[in-house]
């Protein structure tokens, strides 16, 4: 009886989260579990550091560690410099090769004047889209005022390609393979 109970119990709580996430009351939540998966699984694996530095409208180290010297005092201003750079500029960019893992991304916010962000996501991840919310991988976070270091973790799953952003201080969408 006990253990008919408990199935039960726990059938109840799956059907409840689906239902959650299907209506879209818990996707943050759901994103959030879904990126870095079981605390028990990802605390027996190392992570693995990967720094980047955000500078006006770009990663330094995507972009080969060259500081293209944009300013802005705002993303409005990077929407702008992007849409008549940015082309060029991630033809040219480093795509980060990875073996599969769990990673820590180690973002600073180096000298731009207003809060950023950070948004790793698989590259065909679509978020108006409910079934992506809860199959594919994507974690985002804010509050990289300047001088601010945060970090991200996740883990990469082998044959996935990612891409990263800042949409906050629009930058282009960075590619990362993992093999």
């Amino acid at each position: 009886m006990r253990n008919h109970i408990q199935r039960n119990i726990e059938r109840t709580k799956t059907t409840r989260l689906k239902t959650l996430l299907l209506s879209g009351a818990v996707l943050t939540g759901a994103i959030a579990v879904l990126a870095t998966g079981p605390v028990s699984t990802m605390a027996a694996q190392e992570a693995t550091i990967i720094t980047l530095t955000q500078v006006g409208c770009q990663f330094l180290e995507s972009e080969n560690d060259v500081d293209h010297g944009f300013v802005t005092k705002s993303a409005e201003d990077c929407v702008e410099i992007n849409g008549r750079t940015g082309e060029q500029r991630l033809s040219e960019s480093r795509i980060l090769n990875l073996p599969p893992g769990r990673y820590i991304f180690r973002v600073e916010n180096r000298n731009v004047p207003y809060p950023l962000g950070f948004w790793l996501r698989e590259h065909d991840y679509q978020p108006g889209n409910p079934i992506h919310l809860i199959t594919k991988t994507s974690i985002s976070g804010g509050g990289l005022d300047m001088g601010t270091t945060l970090d991200y973790e996740v883990e990469l799953e082998a044959g996935t390609q990612y891409v990263y952003s800042c949409p906050l201080n629009p930058t282009p969408n960075y590619s990362i393979v993992v093999n």
